[in-house]
């Protein structure tokens, strides 16, 4: 069986949950409460049962010129494995 970085069995996963942190749309800037929401979900997904592990992450960035000065945003999507579907996940 093939192992990946985090140390479970590739084969063992049945479910990845994405869960992004942060935004590159400039016209919707998130809050700092929407940045604490999608912190808190990735937390829950590593934290309660069943812990998920991180299998891999997406980086995506964004620049944009506005007027004189350049903008630049990024948002990190990580894809957590989990081995059976957690019960808070189907709650949703």
């Amino acid at each position: 069986m093939q192992k990946n970085k985090t140390g479970i069995n590739q084969s063992d996963i049945v479910f990845v949950k994405r869960v992004s942190i942060g935004s590159i749309n400039p016209n919707y800037p998130l809050t700092e409460e929407q940045l604490d929401a999608q912190m808190a979900m990735l937390n829950k997904c590593l934290q309660e049962y069943p812990k998920g592990k991180i299998i891999g992450k997406e980086v995506s960035v964004g620049i944009y010129q506005v007027g004189e000065h350049q903008l630049s945003m990024e948002k990190t999507t990580y894809h957590v494995g989990f081995n059976r579907i957690p019960k808070w996940i189907k709650e949703e």
